[in-house]
């Protein structure tokens, strides 16, 4: 049987089908596959370690192929004599943790996860001591995977059952306590209403096992059983419905503070007291307030889609560096770490996306710690009669914004994407009141600074898609569409694009 285990990788991570029931979209990720990469990370790891006596610690978000996927995991990582913590359902953060936590700390981590894809889809992501694996760490991987003899040793390794989740969940409830330092130590949230919306995902326990037991009234949070078929919407803070839903319930219980976080816990964004959403570019710039309060004049790195605004939030008004580079939530944690070991301070890599990663958290992208701190400067501010929203009352707002995504019709689409690219780079050095930013680290951003138009816009070739995302911003009404009619007369006659997006 002829198996494209190349097909399994999505850049640092596994994704795959796990469960028929989608039309055109085959099974591809067995229990076998997994078996099989569980052996092969033991393989890895005793190699990278120098280390016989391996230990792997295995977590799952609520997807319906979970427990079948854990279970063929475990069996495969136990089957070579290592041994495995199931830490039963987790967060994609906590299963890092278990590697640098006492008394567990395990050589490497597995979370059973897709973040928010459908209910069909199911992946893994693999940690060491050192972090998230890198793309060339999956590739090897399953490179190792295709040549696999599946394993059977003399011996198999013990599986070992831990509720990490309630160990994770306690550190994050100790450091609320410490930074807020409250009258009453134990109970620092007394008197705030906070509502969570864990999309059925794995995130209720932030609720359950951080904010209630610190005092907090969390009785209206919402979605927090879970279901694999993510019955009320996707587990998203980048999706309008999901959005929409907990900013409704923040509004309704006149909640202080709403809180979102996708399947697997490792993005979140929140919502303010009158029940706006702070996300994407506010989410980015709340964050960076924090963290330039804690580390004044620190650089802050983020994805290519930021906003000028933001640019000059981070600058200007707070006294940091904005650095912009790549969209990927890993090549934005890559930049800050590189930043670090050449001597420029970096203590805060995020993506609009809600994936924010601090120097202070191991550079981990976790969205629960990230609304941790943000509840911890919420209680922090009203002890001053503030509120958190006041701490982005000066970010300016783009009037208008929109992104497009043009398909590219072109087999190489990657070829095809770099010449439009380079061909815009032409056309914008001819049209008056486009200007080529610099630096830029991710295709082409322009500055508009005709009066019709006073805005941006960034051209880039998606990550992994055969799609071109055009994201558009202006401070004036009427401002997108005037951009984006100068690009479509820039892109008609390229036949191998797709522009209904900009007809429609």
């Amino acid at each position: 049987m002829s198996f494209n285990w190349k097909k399994l990788q999505n850049g640092s991570d596994i994704r795959g089908v796990a469960i028929d029931g989608v039309q055109g979209e085959p099974v591809n990720l067995f229990p076998e596959t997994v078996s099989t990469l569980g052996q092969v990370f033991v393989q890895w790891l005793k190699k990278r370690l120098n280390k016989e006596n391996i230990t792997i610690a295995v977590g799952t978000d609520s997807r319906l192929s979970g427990p079948e996927l854990k279970k063929a995991l475990l069996e495969g990582i136990t089957n070579t004599g290592a041994g495995a913590l199931d830490c039963g359902m987790a967060s994609t953060p906590a299963m890092f943790m278990t590697t640098i936590t006492p008394p567990f700390n395990a050589d490497g981590a597995i979370m059973l996860t897709a973040s928010h894809l459908p209910y069909n889809r199911n992946g893994m992501k693999f940690f060491t001591k050192d972090g998230g694996l890198e793309k060339s760490d999956i590739t090897e991987l399953l490179e190792m995977a295709e040549k696999h003899t599946p394993v059977k040793a003399e011996k198999n390794g013990k599986i070992e059952e831990v509720d990490f989740i309630s160990v994770y969940s306690e550190i994050l409830a100790d450091k609320i306590k410490k930074a807020v330092n409250a009258e009453d130590f134990d109970h620092p949230l007394k008197g705030f209403r906070i509502v969570v919306d864990a999309g059925n995902g794995a995130g209720g326990f932030y609720a359950t096992k951080v904010l209630a037991k610190l005092g907090a009234y969390t009785q209206d949070s919402q979605f927090l059983e879970p279901d694999g078929t993510f019955p009320n919407h996707i587990p998203n803070p980048e999706n309008s419905e999901a959005m929409a839903s907990i900013c409704s319930a923040v509004k309704e219980h006149k909640a202080d503070l709403g809180i979102i976080f996708d399947t697997d816990v490792d993005r979140a964004a929140v919502v303010d007291s009158k029940g706006n959403a702070i996300s994407r570019n506010e989410l980015v710039a709340l964050s960076a307030a924090i963290v330039l309060d804690e580390n004044p004049g620190t650089t802050i790195v983020t994805d290519s889609i930021t906003s000028d605004g933001l640019t000059w939030f981070i600058n200007e008004h707070l006294g940091g560096k904005h650095h912009r580079f790549k969209r990927g939530y890993k090549n934005v944690i890559n930049e800050a770490i590189r930043l670090n070991n050449e001597g420029e301070e970096c203590h805060l890599a995020i993506e609009t996306s809600g994936h924010a990663a601090m120097k202070e958290n191991f550079f981990l992208d976790d969205g629960a710690y990230l609304a941790t701190k943000i509840v911890i400067k919420m209680a922090q501010l009203r002890k001053v009669h503030r509120t958190l929203e006041s701490l982005i009352d000066d970010l300016p707002r783009p009037a208008e914004s929109k992104e497009y995504r043009l398909k590219i019709l072109e087999e190489d689409f990657k070829t095809a994407g770099e010449r439009v690219i380079t061909e815009l780079e032409e056309f914008a050095k001819k049209t008056e009141g486009w200007e080529i930013v610099q630096p830029n680290y991710e295709g082409i951003r322009i500055s508009c600074t005709n009066e019709s138009e006073k805005g941006w816009f960034l051209m880039r070739l998606s990550l992994h898609d055969p799609v071109i995302p055009i994201n558009i911003e202006s401070d004036i009404e009427g401002g997108v569409n005037n951009i984006a009619s100068k690009l479509i007369e820039f892109l008609k006659d390229k036949s191998y694009l797709d522009i209904s997006p900009f007809l429609n």
